[in-house]
């Protein structure tokens, strides 16, 4: 695309903010949906709210695109305060989770139809010709006369988004765009998504509940709870150093082990468990001695096998996932907890089955010290 709303070279490397909260508070009544939220977004980036329903993630997006108006703080576009600008006269673009589209009209009167709202009025050529290349840019040539109900749910996330970018939006809002489709074509939307945002170099905000949509399309993830913003950094940041047990709990999986600090030696702090036994960990945050923590444990960091050193468990289930297998194992005092497997590691002295004792072990520096609240 020619298009300067369309050219991504320098979207990225300018690193300017584009969007940004300022101690933005929303109430809704006695309910507090969002709680002195700060962030700043930067141009060109894709950025995802990660958190479970009624987190506030919704709340902040709908905000960013004027649907709701902040209790407190403010709203910026291009370092303007918005709080009281209508949606329409914001640069901002919204695709909703069932796409909202027209079912009476074909699928380029639904792409132009914001581009015939605007005033003062473009000319007809015009529009077909925006029309047509945001059809290009969503891979739909040729399917300007279909009707939105002829159109597979795939398709219609398409048309949703040529419609959302026809306009050359700075920042493109997805409210849970993928939730009605199948994992199969999710996956595959994902990718087409993150391939689109780089094409266009529009700012790209998503809102999602998916953990792993959100790890592997985002170059930053703002993880929500409670209305309050958590943690803020990249898929790996998060995954490899959350600030705390909800991090670790909802990006990606792992096991938990309940304890209180005991002692701190530089990085590395000492956990008595609910089992008496203590061990050392690295520490994610600095925390007092006494404190209630969660030691956490990645399941790929978790190593089986028949012989050597480790802690006899036995196998409770086995799920066989293609090209990992994953293992609910018991330790007599510690429970249970999950490993996973490569295939590859399968090959030296498994697959396990159900029943069978084995010894567990991971590396010293696998376990993480959370803070539990």
């Amino acid at each position: 695309m020619d298009q300067a709303g369309y050219d991504a070279g320098t979207a990225r490397s300018e690193n300017t903010t584009i969007a940004e909260l300022k101690n933005v508070t929303k109430r809704f009544g006695d309910i507090l949906a969002a709680s002195d939220l700060n962030l700043a977004i930067s141009k060109g980036e894709f950025l995802s709210f990660l958190g479970p329903s009624g987190c506030g993630k919704t709340t902040a997006l709908r905000m960013l695109a004027g649907f709701e108006v902040p209790t407190e703080g403010q709203v910026l576009l291009d370092g303007e305060v918005v709080n009281h600008v209508d949606a329409h006269q914001r640069q901002v673009n919204m695709v909703f989770q069932h796409y909202a589209l027209f079912p009476h009209m074909t699928v380029a009167q639904n792409i132009g139809y914001g581009l015939r709202q605007m005033r003062p009025r473009l000319a007809k050529s015009t529009i077909a010709e925006k029309t047509g290349k945001a059809l290009e840019v969503v891979r739909l040539e040729g399917f300007a006369d279909r009707k939105i109900w002829e159109m597979s749910g795939g398709q219609q996330q398409r048309v949703a988004l040529a419609r959302a970018i026809v306009n050359e939006p700075k920042l493109l809002l997805l409210d849970e765009p993928m939730a009605a489709l199948d994992r199969k074509l999710r996956k595959e939307m994902q990718i087409e998504l993150q391939n689109l945002q780089r094409q266009l170099g529009i700012t790209f905000v998503l809102v999602t509940h998916d953990q792993e949509e959100a790890l592997s399309m985002s170059d930053r993830i703002c993880v929500m709870h409670d209305g309050k913003i958590v943690q803020v950094g990249s898929p790996r940041d998060l995954y490899d150093h959350p600030r705390n047990r909800y991090v670790a709990g909802f990006v990606g999986t792992s096991n938990f082990f309940d304890g209180a600090l005991t002692a701190t030696h530089g990085s590395h702090a000492d956990v008595k468990l609910a089992n008496g036994d203590v061990m050392t960990a690295r520490m994610a945050t600095n925390m007092p001695v006494g404190r209630d923590v969660s030691i956490s444990i990645r399941p790929e960091q978790v190593a089986l096998r028949r012989q050597g050193d480790g802690m006899p468990v036995t196998v409770l289930n086995r799920i066989f996932l293609g090209e990992h297998t994953e293992y609910l194992v018991k330790h007599q005092s510690l429970g249970e907890f999950l490993a996973l497997l490569p295939r590859q590691a399968e090959l030296t002295d498994g697959p396990f089955e159900t029943g069978d004792t084995l010894l567990a072990s991971w590396d010293a520096g696998a376990a993480l010290v959370l803070d539990r609240t």
